[in-house]
């Protein structure tokens, strides 16, 4: 299990991995454009492809979802809107191998039946979307975008949008709302956007690593893609090393691979500490802590220990962090990024924000650790999307497992991690 698996990394140290003429003749494309669209969306089911952004949903199934000869446009949508802390596996993919996605765009539009398809950039990372518009530039130049594609009759017309820097725009269908021109927030659901999604029309929207696995299952067949991970959890993925490891970075692993195995990889934690917390998927997933090295990375497992993979974010931090602050920095940002639309949202992560400030700096009481997840539970589940669940994700995890350091604080009057402080927290 500690073999890596490079499918979409594998030529990331090539010079010229991101061109087309080092990334190849999309044969995979050209393979599915030979086949029944109903065989491709079947074939990506066999495969048991998840979502890669987050929620893991199938994404065979959800392509399966758009209604057939309805006379209306179908349309994809890329979500390349990343922007969770911690998150950092579709960037450098779109900047070392943008081909990979703009295949598998070609891909999964044919199978869905879509004619037109919207890769959306979130607007910070300008020299990804300069590296993705040169991309499907190049596509149009070699005739594998436009019209009668491969000589196949279908036509396919691709968009590079630039979002506008709105980590709420991650949420499917308030990224459907800023590309139609609209202020980005979450839509009612239902409708799903299989039913009604851009311009009112059946719309998928899948995360980029999703979209640039495709050709290689293509290629490779349903049960070479099946033959790796778990038996619910198929398939390789990016995990993303960051924080306090001793070489961070990215590395493709088949899904049910532990933290030990890539720590190990990775060169373990940074010389002279130990690992004290970290998070399976990004800052919205419930933390762990080092009894927890040896879950298997899977949807089920993760799940099963109170927690979820989500993007495969793995935060890595040491003894020498503070869990307040940490979780405070966590909670700034979420406030931030609320669109506001919905009141636990909006309301619960301001003073979840105003009452960690308080916790940190020692000036709070153990009453405020029910408060803070008393605000929690009111958040949960009571939201538009899923940024108000994610958000009460840290406080929850955190108060659980870190209680002790809590209540430290209000001990001392301060952070007990502080150099200015006369102690720190386990140590003389």
């Amino acid at each position: 299990m500690t073999q890596l698996t490079p499918v979409l990394t594998k030529n990331w140290d090539l010079p010229n991995a991101f061109t087309v003429d080092g990334y190849g003749e999309y044969a995979a494309a050209k393979k599915a454009l030979s086949t029944d669209p109903d065989a491709i969306i079947q074939m990506v089911k066999d495969s048991g492809l998840r979502g890669r952004g987050g929620a893991g949903f199938p994404t065979g199934m959800k392509w399966g979802f758009i209604p057939q000869n309805d006379g209306k446009p179908h349309y994809l949508v890329v979500n390349a809107d990343e922007s969770e802390p911690g998150t950092c596996k579709d960037i450098p993919l779109m900047m070392a191998n943008p081909h990979s996605l703009v295949e598998g765009v070609i891909i999964t539009a044919y199978a869905i039946r879509a004619n037109y398809a919207f890769i959306y950039v979130r607007g910070e990372v300008l020299h990804v979307i300069r590296r993705v518009q040169a991309a499907v530039r190049e596509a149009y130049e070699k005739g594998y975008l436009g019209s009668d594609i491969f000589g196949s009759g279908y036509d396919l017309e691709v968009v590079v949008h630039s979002g506008a820097g709105a980590y709420i725009c991650g949420e499917e269908t308030a990224l459907l709302d800023s590309l139609e021109g609209y202020r980005g927030q979450p839509r009612l659901k239902p409708p799903f956007p299989a039913v009604a999604g851009l311009y009112a029309s059946p719309t998928v929207v899948n995360n980029v690593e999703s979209i640039a696995s495709v050709p290689s299952i293509v290629t490779n067949g349903a049960d070479w893609f099946a033959g790796m991970g778990t038996e619910k959890s198929k398939g390789f993925g990016i995990f993303s090393l960051s924080g306090h490891v001793t070489r961070p970075g990215q590395y493709e692993a088949p899904l049910g691979i532990t933290l030990r195995e890539l720590l190990d990889l990775a060169g373990g934690i940074r010389e002279g500490h130990e690992l004290k917390f970290w998070t399976p998927g990004g800052s919205s997933t419930p933390i762990f802590t080092a009894e927890h090295l040896d879950v298997p990375l899977d949807f089920e497992s993760v799940g099963a220990k109170g927690s979820m993979l989500g993007t495969r974010a793995l935060q890595i931090f040491d003894d020498t962090t503070c869990v307040v602050r940490a979780v405070l920095r966590w909670t700034e940002f979420y406030a931030h990024e609320s669109c506001g639309k919905c009141t636990p949202c909006r309301e619960g992560t301001f003073w979840l924000k105003q009452v960690l400030k308080r916790l940190e700096k020692g000036q709070g009481t153990e009453d405020d650790l029910t408060t803070i997840t008393d605000i929690a539970d009111n958040i949960l589940g009571r939201s538009f999307c899923a940024l108000g669940d994610g958000a009460t994700s840290p406080i929850h995890s955190s108060v659980k497992h870190f209680r002790e350091e809590y209540l430290k604080h209000f001990e001392i009057g301060g952070c007990p991690f502080d150099p200015a402080a006369s102690t720190v927290w386990g140590k003389a």
